[in-house]
């Protein structure tokens, strides 16, 4: 049984949009994220989730992707406009700590050549992975604009030490059919990774990066 109607999605979304398109528009594309308050759980005691899943439509276009490539990737990167880092940069920022928080902070995501994905650890220490962007593998049979899109289209559950979560589920120029089909899916996905499904669940929210949040449940 769904606690929450796609109408009731529509109508949420529709407030949010025109906020921020007719009452207050920006000079950027605002993001909607989906915000989460969680109960009956205890981070500390119960096992904190995490979860993947792949939205039917990209929420985050800009997302800064950058992939440390072998040669050949580096190849099909420059083809799709993709920033990629050889080894040779790589060694060259020395594990320095800053530099490599620095990297980690210009991207949203990583991908590495499955060939580098063994060396990343001796070559820049654990610096990514403390950031939570350890790079996915691309591998030979791997279409690299397919892996950009599929990373650009995936968006990640997982459970701090705090019980609110809020994850981007789309964008304000995005349609009203594509936000709410996004954000059904989100939720579907979110309340079937949590133990008690909807009874984990004490409110859910949607907001754009300016706009106030409005309530779904």
């Amino acid at each position: 049984m769904d606690k929450v109607a796609p109408s009731q999605v529509r109508e949420a979304v529709r407030q949010v949009v025109s906020f921020s398109t007719e009452e207050k528009p920006r000079k950027f594309t605002e993001t909607i994220e989906l915000q989460i308050g969680l109960k009956n759980y205890d981070p500390q005691r119960d096992k904190r989730f995490s979860g993947t899943v792949k939205l039917p439509h990209v929420p985050r276009p800009q997302m800064k992707i950058c992939i440390l490539a072998d040669a050949r990737d580096a190849d099909h990167a420059k083809e799709i406009n993709l920033d990629s880092m050889s080894v040779e940069d790589l060694k060259k920022l020395n594990k320095n700590k800053k530099a490599i928080k620095k990297l980690a902070k210009k991207y949203d995501q990583f991908l590495a050549s499955e060939a580098l994905i063994k060396q990343i650890p001796r070559l820049l220490g654990p610096g990514l992975s403390k950031a939570g962007k350890f790079p996915s593998p691309v591998t030979q049979q791997d279409n690299l604009g397919e892996k950009v899109h599929e990373i650009k289209a995936t968006i990640k559950f997982q459970l701090k030490k705090v019980l609110c979560l809020g994850v981007a589920v789309g964008h304000v120029k995005m349609s009203e059919d594509e936000l709410v089909q996004n954000i059904m899916m989100s939720i579907n996905f979110l309340v079937s990774l949590l133990k008690k499904n909807w009874q984990n669940v004490k409110s859910l929210f949607i907001k754009s990066s300016m706009g106030k949040p409005i309530r779904l449940y």
